[in-house]
């Protein structure tokens, strides 16, 4: 074998170059919790609605409810929790901006510890230290990640997680409801419901090890089977109320 047939050998034996996911990566939390969401708990309130011997008209009248109020909630949980996340970490870096003002050789001083934790030492640690305490922003951007774990670019705008999973709520949630607006029986609706609704759970899952590279069967199949356990509970409340006014 020459000297250019085996770096080809080994060009041909890696993987394709797969790029990182992006800006976006921050945000994929609020779109898999949102339409995943919207997807189980709709179709668990129509079928609790069906259970309980309700027509397609009130399944339907609902199932929009439903959707309209989670929605609403799911943005707004969201923007809080990420709002109040963002203002945590604001207040650490104001708190760190104090520290490295009027203590500055305290916080360079934690630096060694900090960055040991990555294998660095000896000499090469010595340097590192040294160039991460140079200035006050770098001292403070190092302390930020490795102290608190703040990457600039991984923090959320609080009005973007909102509408991504207040709107991706709407979209699993339209899922369940659509068979109701075709079919005037409510158990043939719920039929359609569960059908449309479990394609779109194994779909759920399935996109997401694409990402992940975790088995998309596996991933698609237990989304499918909790989703079904959970409407099944939901049918028999429904029916068990609906026999008790009964």
């Amino acid at each position: 074998m020459n000297g250019t047939e085996q770096p080809q050998q080994a060009a041909a034996e890696r993987p394709p170059y797969r790029p990182h996911i992006g800006e976006t990566r921050p945000y994929l939390r609020d779109v898999i919790l949102g339409v995943n969401d919207g997807l189980v708990s709709i179709l668990l309130l129509v079928a609790g609605l069906v259970g309980g011997q309700l027509g397609s008209s009130a399944v339907l009248l609902g199932g929009l409810v439903g959707a309209l109020a989670g929605a609403v909630s799911m943005a707004l949980g969201e923007y809080l929790a990420t709002k109040s996340q963002d203002e945590v970490w604001q207040a650490e870096l104001s708190l760190e901006d104090e520290h490295i003002k009027y203590y500055r050789d305290e916080e360079a001083a934690q630096l060694p510890e900090l960055l040991g934790r990555f294998g660095i030492d000896g000499e090469d640690l010595d340097e590192a230290v040294r160039i991460f305490s140079a200035t006050d922003q770098r001292l403070k951007q190092a302390m930020a990640v490795l102290e608190f774990g703040v990457v600039e670019s991984e923090r959320r705008s609080p009005y973007r997680a909102g509408f991504m999973a207040g709107g991706m709520f709407l979209v699993g949630a339209a899922v369940p409801i659509i068979p109701f607006l075709v079919l005037s029986q409510p158990d043939a609706g719920l039929v359609g419901s569960f059908g449309l609704t479990f394609v779109s759970l194994f779909g759920v899952g399935w996109a997401k090890t694409r990402i992940t590279n975790n088995p998309g069967l596996r991933s698609g199949l237990e989304n499918m089977l909790v989703a079904g356990a959970g409407a099944g509970l939901a049918w028999w409340v429904g029916r068990l109320i609906d026999l008790g006014i009964g």
